[in-house]
Formats: structure tokens, sequence, C-alpha cells
């Protein structure tokens, strides 16, 4: 598979194969991650890699205890996705003390970072979903025993995926969204 065609293929999937990912494949989607470009070269980032079942839990856990509580007289809302049926997860971490100074740069190099592990994964036959953060970076970083200058930005499932999707096609064309020269 080409770049432009995993570009192209890739969505996000949210239900995996009980099966494991097997090691040469994942080392080879965190080595696509590693040859990320990044500001000045720093490399701000770290990936925590998730397989131990105890681990997984306490990220589910964590995830769990953010999402907004239901309207009053609803019954709870069952909490279903990507952590409970991926084998791997991966967590982007990033050390914002390492990073090109200016400019949160360690958000952006890490994104990149995780872009290229996606798009690897995807070549590699396995399906990804990106996972936000943000409002959970706390119970997160306690989960993953992370140093307090550490900073979580996402985390990626990984795995066989158990179901099949079209590629995206509700994308606006390029006439909308590009301009030449000026705006």
């Amino acid at each position: 598979m080409d770049v432009f065609e995993a570009i192209r293929t890739r969505r996000s999937i949210r239900v995996y194969e009980d099966r494991p990912v097997e090691e040469e494949k994942l080392k080879r989607i965190l080595e696509a991650a590693r040859l990320a470009p990044s500001a000045g070269n720093r490399q701000p980032w770290r990936f925590i890699v998730v397989t131990d079942p105890k681990v997984k839990e306490g990220l589910i856990e964590a995830k769990r205890k953010m999402m907004p509580p239901p309207p009053p007289g609803a019954p709870p809302r069952p909490f279903r996705g990507p952590l409970e049926s991926a084998p791997v997860l991966i967590v982007g971490c990033a050390l914002p003390g390492e990073s090109f100074p200016g400019t949160e740069f360690w958000k952006i190099d890490l994104t990149i970072a995780l872009q290229n592990l996606v798009l690897a994964a995807w070549e590699q036959g396995l399906g990804t979903c990106w996972i936000g953060v943000f409002h959970e970076e706390e119970e997160v970083k306690k989960v993953l025993g992370l140093p307090k200058e550490a900073r979580v930005v996402s985390m990626i499932s990984v795995g066989y995926p158990a179901e099949k999707k079209e590629p995206v096609s509700n994308r606006k064309p390029l006439e909308e969204i590009v301009r030449y020269n000026h705006w």
C-alpha cells in the first residue's frame, strides 16, 4: 500500500478482533513515529505502550470517571469503545521542556509522530482510533505513573479491525479549502 492509499482508506476503528498484535508490527509502527519530523529536531515525545489488562482497565476507568453524567432520570450510559476491545493502547506523551521554544510545538510534534504511527499501522493491516484525553489527563497520568512534567496528548488504540468501513467520502472539495497566493 502506498502512502496516498493509506491516507485515502484509513478509518477510525472502534471494534477489534480478539488477537494480539505481533511484536514486529508494533515495533514497525513505533519506528514510524520515531522517524517523524519535529521542530528543531527536539523529538519531545514519549510513547507508553499498554498491553497489560490491569493497566488498560485503569485507563478505561479514568475515561469512565470523566464522562458527563446522564440527564436526570436517565439510566447510566454504557461505556463502550476502542479502549475495551483493542489489544494495544499507545499513549502519546510529550515533554514540553524538551520542545523547541515558543509556540507549543510539543503538541504539533507529537501529533505528527502519531499520524505517522496511524498510517504505518494501517499499512500493516492494523486499525487505530484517536482517543482524546485532554480533560482526563491527570487521571491518565496517575494510572501510568507519569512524571509531573509529562503531558498526555492522545491515546491511540491499535489492533486488527473487527469492522469494515468504506473510505471517507464527506470531505470538502479542494476548491473550497485551497487558496493560491492570497485568501
